[in-house]
């Protein structure tokens, strides 16, 4: 086979190569996003508990006293509870761009050994 031969089959396998692994980094970027979504929903769901469960509790506070108590727990909880959360998605993100760029970066070194 000649040389442009050689070059053209290269060329495809490389082609091919480079989609397969863009379409794995897609499917972890998908994973990664549903991940992420699914986390959201059960804090958004917990938040919205955690509130309701807080206005049942001021409509039968029996003091302006208890009313600022139960305001302050809700606030120091809701406080708490989000800055976790903002910490563990930001892990996720983390994780999700690290998986989604690891079937591309394994790619590009193939890739790279083949031109060596």
């Amino acid at each position: 086979m000649s040389d442009v031969g050689k070059f053209g089959e290269e060329f495809q396998k490389a082609g091919k190569d480079g989609f397969e692994a863009t379409v794995r980094s897609f499917g972890e970027a998908h994973k990664g996003f549903q991940a992420i979504t699914a986390r959201l929903t059960d804090y958004s769901k917990r938040a919205f508990d955690d509130a309701t469960r807080v206005y049942e509790q001021l409509i039968g506070a029996k003091s302006v006293e208890q009313v600022f108590e139960i305001q302050a727990q809700y606030a120091k909880k809701a406080y708490d509870t989000y800055i976790s959360e903002v910490s563990k998605l930001g892990e996720m993100y983390v994780g999700l761009a690290r998986n989604a760029y690891a079937p591309v970066e394994q790619a590009a070194a193939k890739a790279s050994k083949k031109v060596s």
